[in-house]
């Protein structure tokens, strides 16, 4: 956290009514959607993986609304728009994965709040799973952030917190799988080599940054599909073409720190904003029932602008947050906010511009094998 917040100013805006939050509200916030008026037919999506930052700027990116195209299912948009497979069903959770009708609106979550830490380096958020890299730049020029989905640690194997390095880089990696995954394969059946070879079927991909931390690597995946989603022993893993790029702009030495937080904190538009995650299986923190733990979520600077704007935080809308996440940026606080405030824009349901992937898959993987994966990976977690 960045310093310590003031307890009196907190209590400014943490009134008794906030107490509600020791009682959810059943069920989620309304659900219609403002879309932004479109002249004459749809405009292009916009850039999803790289923003050039304002001053004291906390939101990147803009929410967006694709059209389910024949044969197309959530994880074929969360590819194509470079966002996380639990995110996007998050986002949507009225939308069958995997029979929604064709012209089916889907939200696309392409809007974040930027975690609470050093914008230094890499800077991963287990739970949005998605790393955000600053690279270095000059005092007096734009800071860049460039923001990729990740895979994390599942439950009994996860992905540490805290800070490390990139130590070294490795191209077309090689496999050698350690003891406890051998053994652990061995139970169920399914038993592995002691090393698996570089190529299209290496869990590891073909590149990979060797952290500070033994054993644990950020890495590509030969399975897109488990993508934003906890499928790995700990290792942080990025679609094909977003570990290529970060492989290619990340220099031996780059800080990497990463937090578990899954309900962030922004300023947008005059007004503040919250983004809900669902909280980690392993995480044990109360967050529906301390309101003390969620407060310390807001800076100073975000506090200084809610009593600026001389605005409080509406908190029946974070009640219902807190018990229904939708990945997506919605405002918290101001007022004239019709259902849930969401703003977004119906647009051409292909590849942004800026995208690091050509839309293809360079997987030997058919249709049917892909979802079958996804399938495995979505019977894993119950």
């Amino acid at each position: 956290m960045k310093g310590t917040r003031p307890s009196v100013a907190l209590a400014i805006y943490l009134p008794l009514s906030a107490m509600s939050l020791l009682s959810p509200l059943r069920g989620a916030l309304a659900r219609p959607i403002t879309v932004a008026a479109i002249p004459t037919g749809l405009p292009a999506p916009v850039q999803t993986e790289r923003f050039v930052l304002k001053p004291g700027q906390t939101v990147i990116g803009k929410v967006q609304i694709v059209r389910i195209k024949p044969h197309q299912v959530l994880s074929d948009i969360a590819r194509l728009f470079d966002v996380g497979n639990d995110a996007i069903k998050l986002a949507n959770t009225g939308v069958d994965p995997w029979l929604a009708p064709v012209g089916t609106r889907v939200i696309v979550p392409t809007q974040f709040i930027l975690p609470d830490a050093p914008r230094v380096g890499i800077v991963v958020n287990l739970a949005a799973m998605r790393l955000f890299y600053f690279p270095p730049h000059r005092p007096g020029r734009p800071q860049v952030v460039i923001t990729h989905p990740v895979g994390i640690g599942r439950p009994g194997w996860p992905t540490p917190t805290g800070a490390t390095r990139v130590m070294w880089h490795e191209a077309h990696p090689v496999w050698e799988v350690p003891r406890s995954i051998l053994a652990e394969h061995a139970r169920e059946g399914a038993p592995l080599p002691k090393v698996v070879a570089a190529g299209p079927t290496n869990p590891l991909g073909n590149f990979a940054l060797h952290l500070g931390w033994p054993g644990y690597l950020i890495h590509g995946t030969d399975e897109p599909a488990g993508v934003g989603r906890r499928v790995s022993h700990g290792c942080i893993h990025l679609y094909p073409e977003d570990i290529k790029q970060i492989f290619e702009m990340v220099p031996n030495g780059t800080p990497v720190r990463t937090v578990n937080q899954p309900f962030l904190f922004g300023w947008k538009d005059g007004r503040l904003y919250m983004q809900a995650y669902s909280p980690l299986q392993d995480d044990k923190r109360p967050w529906k029932t301390n309101i003390t733990l969620l407060g310390r979520m807001l800076t100073n600077n975000l506090i200084g602008r809610l009593a600026r704007a001389h605005q409080r935080i509406h908190w029946s809308r974070v009640s219902a947050l807190l018990a229904n996440p939708e990945a997506v940026p919605l405002p918290i606080s101001g007022s004239h906010l019709a259902g849930n405030g969401l703003v977004a824009t119906l647009v051409q349901n292909r590849l942004p511009k800026g995208s690091a992937w050509d839309g293809k898959t360079h997987l030997p993987l058919t249709s049917a094998e892909f979802h079958a994966i996804l399938t495995r990976y979505d019977a894993s977690l119950h």
